[in-house]
C-alpha cells in the first residue's frame, strides 16, 4: 500500500463495507466526512494521527482534530492526546510535544483533557494521536452533517487559502534551506500562518449566512476535498483553477520542493458548498475572512478543472505532496 491516506477503493473495500454490514441500522462512517458520530447520543469525535514528522505534531494533531467537528457545525469540548515514545526518546522531547498540544487546544478554546504515554519498541520515532469529542447542542447545529444538502447547481467556496498547513509546515521544518534563497522575514510570514489554522470563527460566519456542506481541507489538498465533496453529494463539480486561493508563500515554497500546490496539507481552509455563493463571500470578509467562489456543482459524475484554456478531469485523491517534502 501506498504511503499517507490510503485510497478510497480501498477504503471502501476493508473499512467501510464492513461497517455496514455490522452496523447494518446505524448511520456510520462514509467517505469524505470530518467526523463520527453517535445519533443516540448526539456526540461526536475525531482521531487525527500525526505520521509526518514535524516538530510540533501535538498542536497541528490539536488542531486538525478539532476542525474535524467545528466544520460538521458542532461543538468541541475536550481532546485527548497519545504519545507513543521510541525507547531512545528524551523526556523533553515529550514535554515539547505537550506544549505544542496545549497550544493547539488554547488557539481553539479546548480543554486537554487527558490522554496516553507509552515508550515503546513499536515506534522508531515520537507518534502523537489526537481524539477530539464534541456534541450538538440541538439537532439544527448538526443538520450540515446528517442532511447531506449539497447538490448540483450550488456555488463551491473556499476560505482564506489553500495548503497553509503544508507551507507552515515546511516553514518551519526547512527553514534553513528556504532561507538560504528566500529573505528571512518572507519566510517567517509563512510560519506564522499556523496560527490561522482554526477555522472556528469562518465556520461560525458561514452556518449564519447559509451552506449545505463543509469539509475541512487537508490530506491530498484541495484536489482531494473537491474529490470527496462531490462524491458525497453524489454529482460532478467544476472549477477554474485560476480562482483557487494560493499565497505567495505558498507558491514560493512549492517551487522549490517542486510540489504541486493543490495537493498539498490544506488545513485552515474550508470547503463550503451554498446555493448563493456571493452572499457567502460577501459575509465572510465583512467579518475579515477571505474567501472566494471557486466553481459550483454539476449534473452527472464529471469532475472538471478548467485552467485557462485548458480543461481537464479531476484525478481521485493522491498521497499528500508533503509526504515527499519531508522525506516520509
Amino acid at each position: 500500500m501506498r504511503f499517507g491516506k490510503i485510497t478510497e477503493n480501498a477504503l471502501k473495500r476493508s473499512v467501510l463495507k464492513q461497517l455496514r454490514t455490522e452496523f447494518k441500522n446505524k448511520t456510520s462512517a462514509a467517505v469524505g466526512t470530518d467526523c463520527a458520530f453517535s445519533e443516540s447520543k448526539r456526540t461526536f469525535s475525531t482521531i487525527v494521527p500525526v505520521t509526518v514528522d514535524v516538530q510540533e505534531a501535538g498542536f497541528y494533531g490539536v488542531v486538525k482534530a478539532v476542525n474535524g467537528l467545528v466544520s460538521q457545525g458542532l461543538t468541541p469540548d475536550h481532546v485527548e492526546v497519545s504519545v507513543l515514545l521510541p525507547s531512545d526518546a528524551e523526556e523533553a522531547t515529550l514535554k515539547r510535544i505537550v506544549k505544542d498540544a496545549i497550544d493547539g487546544a488554547k488557539l481553539c478554546g479546548v480543554v486537554y483533557a487527558g490522554g496516553h504515554t507509552e515508550v515503546t519498541s513499536a515506534v522508531t520515532r515520537p507518534l502523537v494521536t489526537v481524539s477530539a469529542v464534541g456534541f450538538a447542542e440541538d439537532e439544527k447545529e448538526s443538520d450540515i452533517l446528517f442532511a447531506g444538502k449539497a447538490a448540483p447547481g450550488q456555488s463551491l467556496v473556499i476560505t482564506k487559502w489553500v495548503a497553509m498547513e503544508g507551507t507552515t509546515m515546511l516553514a518551519s521544518e526547512k527553514y534553513e534551506d528556504l532561507t538560504g534563497r528566500y529573505p528571512a522575514p518572507f519566510i517567517d510570514d509563512a510560519k506564522k500562518l499556523r496560527d490561522s489554522l482554526f477555522v472556528g470563527k469562518e465556520m461560525e460566519i458561514a452556518m449564519k449566512s447559509g451552506i449545505t456542506a463543509a469539509h475541512d481541507l487537508s490530506g491530498g489538498g484541495v484536489f482531494a476535498g473537491l474529490w470527496e465533496m462531490a462524491g458525497r453529494a453524489g454529482c460532478g463539480l467544476k472549477v477554474d483553477m485560476r480562482c483557487i486561493p494560493l499565497r505567495q508563500e505558498t507558491v514560493e515554497i512549492c517551487e522549490f520542493f517542486t510540489l504541486n500546490p493543490y495537493q498539498l496539507l490544506s488545513g485552515g481552509a474550508l470547503l463550503l458548498a451554498t446555493e448563493n455563493g456571493e452572499k457567502l463571500v460577501s459575509d465572510l470578509k465583512e467579518q475579515g475572512i477571505p474567501a472566494v467562489v471557486i466553481g459550483e456543482l454539476t449534473e452527472g459524475n464529471d469532475k472538471i478543472v478548467v485552467n485557462a484554456d485548458e480543461v481537464r478531469f479531476l484525478e481521485s485523491p493522491q498521497a499528500d505532496e508533503i509526504l515527499s517534502a519531508l522525506g516520509c
